[in-house]
């Protein structure tokens, strides 16, 4: 079997390029990705008859332009950070929900809202009863302020 694998280094090559492709699905940072890519050329030097140094050469330029070039382009391309764009609870600010709770003048109750139940407070603590089309202009943690649809 040691023959085997010595005859034909390339599919070592191929199976350490496999296992990093594995690994990088654990960790998207691409760091390892480039590790995979270094391997195929490895692979590629082998098929092609180049020796174990000129197979550890390839794969070590390979990896590294990888590194240097591919991986920046990659993270810019897949991991953009768009400023503009609200994530998380901001998101909900400016959507429209319904009181499950009459929110009480100068108190709270609570807002339906996709499925989840919010803390409410009215905007300037105004009376809001219960199945009262709403929409959300504020939030301050987990409370979110609200305003009635029909003002």
């Amino acid at each position: 079997m040691i023959e085997y694998f010595s005859d034909k280094i390339w599919l070592v090559w191929v199976l350490v390029s496999i296992l990093c492709l594995i690994l990088e699905l654990f960790s998207g940072d691409m760091f390892i990705l480039c590790f995979a890519i270094g391997a195929l050329g490895g692979s590629i030097a082998s098929a092609l008859g180049g020796g174990i140094v000129v197979q550890l050469v390839t794969f070590a330029i390979v990896t590294l332009i990888s590194l240097y070039v591919f991986r920046p382009i990659a993270l810019r391309f897949l991991h953009r950070k768009d400023e503009d764009r609200v994530s998380n609870a901001d998101a909900i600010i400016g959507r429209e929900g319904r009181v499950s709770q009459t929110i009480e003048a100068n108190g709270y109750g609570r807002v339906a809202l996709d499925g989840d139940d919010w803390k409410a407070k009215s905007v300037g603590g105004i009376f809001i009863d219960k199945d009262t089309p709403v929409r959300i202009v504020d939030r301050d943690s987990i409370i979110i302020t609200v305003e009635p649809l029909d003002s």
